[in-house]
């Protein structure tokens, strides 16, 4: 019997290219949650069931009419981020943003990276508490996924 490998949280990472184009991404610190939703739009359709009998019951037949991917996130507002984080959704434009998988095998995909955007910024804070933060980004299309190397 062989036990499944496991990931633990610092083994999914979400970063923001910092300077478009550079090829430079940083971490949003501060995140203790977070998580990636991959998502197949689904169109229907009926089909009759039988030619000949027609109050026989349709099929229904399915079809991925579109995919989406988003990522969300929750956890503390750290000023490490503050800056980045308030440019990136002030703007309303979408930064390259990629998830890592960084125990991904030689040859899986270790990230998913593409132009998305900042589509959610909340703070909120309770007194003697830490103010918290929840982040939600939305792909402009499929991310492109890239193999890890040796």
């Amino acid at each position: 019997m062989v036990a499944p490998t496991t990931g633990k949280f610092q083994h999914m990472v979400v970063e923001i290219e910092t300077t478009p184009g550079s090829g430079v991404y940083s971490k949003i610190c501060g995140l203790t949650s977070r998580g990636i939703n991959r998502q197949s739009n689904m169109s229907t359709s009926e089909v009759p069931g039988d030619c000949d009998n027609e109050a026989a019951p349709s099929s229904v037949q399915r079809d991925v009419q579109s995919q989406e991917v988003t990522i969300n996130g929750s956890g503390v507002w750290a000023a490490q981020s503050h800056e980045m984080m308030l440019d990136y959704w002030y703007s309303g434009q979408p930064k390259n943003i990629r998830v890592q998988h960084v125990n991904a095998a030689v040859g899986d995909t270790e990230y998913e990276s593409g132009s998305a955007y900042l589509t959610q910024l909340n703070n909120a804070v309770e007194k003697g508490q830490s103010i918290t933060a929840e982040v939600n980004f939305e792909f402009d299309g499929v991310p492109t996924r890239t193999a890890k190397v040796a």
